[in-house]
């Protein structure tokens, strides 16, 4: 699995490989020539509701016409909003006719952050520092791999006018 140690040597989101949901690794190249919305997601947050539907409601948008992935990642390090297994993950997000791609439930802070998240969080800090707040902080990711733009956690994904530049 290529992950680089330091996220400073990373070119680009696609010198990384994650795990899907029922733990298969995916190469983040397989996405090069798309836009990618990544966020990190929780199943008992008080933003889960309006995140699943705006991300949802993106991806009818811009899914088929546009080619964009969204590629959401459960995360249990804010208040324990995530506690399920994968398996609970999955049953969850089916409920909520989740159609974006759900990956294993990772940190995105601490010295056990995925990989990943180190860099998206180093090539896009936030305004208090580079962690990340709390769960539905989404980064934006252009047809070539490069982390574009952040926003917070209370950004409802609808709202984000940006994201048509990059098509």
């Amino acid at each position: 699995m290529t992950n680089p140690e330091n996220p400073k040597t990373a070119e680009s989101i696609y010198d990384f490989t994650v795990r899907d949901i029922k733990g298969n690794d995916v190469p983040l190249a397989n996405y090069k020539g798309h836009v990618c919305l990544i966020v990190n997601v929780a199943s008992e947050c008080g933003l889960t509701d309006s995140n699943y539907e705006a991300l949802n409601e993106l991806y009818d948008k811009y899914g088929e016409s546009q080619g964009l992935k969204i590629l959401a990642f459960p995360c249990n390090q804010f208040g324990h909003e995530e506690s399920g297994t994968q398996d609970e993950i999955c049953e969850f997000a089916s409920k909520k006719n989740v159609k974006f791609y759900l990956f294993d439930k990772i940190n995105v802070n601490g010295n056990d952050a995925h990989p990943l998240w180190k860099y998206l969080k180093y090539k896009q800090g936030g305004a208090l520092g580079d962690f990340i707040k709390w769960n539905f902080t989404k980064f934006i990711v252009d047809k070539e791999g490069h982390v574009v733009e952040r926003h917070g956690p209370t950004t409802n994904p609808k709202d984000i006018k940006s994201l048509e530049k990059y098509f």
